[in-house]
């Protein structure tokens, strides 16, 4: 019963997009309640120093959160397949990120919270000095004329 009743009383905070407690010294991402995220969530987690230079490059941003040590950008699950990030980037799986307490900064106007990962990736790896890579399987090869 008193779980149920946390349960509820979670549910109507959920519009605040607390994070939610998940494993020991880490919490998941909670979204707006408003949003859809039929495709999975992830985070991407940004050391903070980059965080306002990405968000004003980006040319869509979803939702973002952030500590005193990173800002997370929330993206659609697997968004990690065949992409190599740069090793300053934390990459979150089901957004369950390390316990830093990250707050809701941005949400978008959008229905959906995602970042376009692609985007993302080349803005991050712009502003760490990394050149972007990917595996060989999904590489653009270049095609010749007949």
């Amino acid at each position: 019963m008193l779980r149920n009743a946390l349960s509820r009383l979670r549910g109507t905070h959920r519009d605040r997009a607390a994070p939610e407690e998940t494993r020991a010294g880490h919490v998941r991402l909670a979204l707006p309640a408003s949003m859809s995220a039929s495709l999975g969530c992830d985070a991407v987690g940004v050391p903070a120093r980059h965080g306002f230079r990405l968000m004003s490059h980006l040319p869509r941003t979803g939702c973002v959160f952030a500590d005193a040590d990173r800002w997370w950008w929330i993206v659609p699950a697997g968004s990690d397949l065949d992409l190599d990030w740069p090793e300053q980037v934390a990459y979150a799986r089901g957004a369950d990120v390390p316990a830093g307490r990250p707050r809701l900064i941005h949400s978008p106007d959008a229905l959906t919270p995602y970042t376009p990962p692609i985007p993302l990736f080349l803005m991050v790896c712009q502003v760490t000095g990394v050149a972007p890579s990917w595996t060989a399987a999904t590489a653009p090869t270049a095609v010749s004329a007949p």
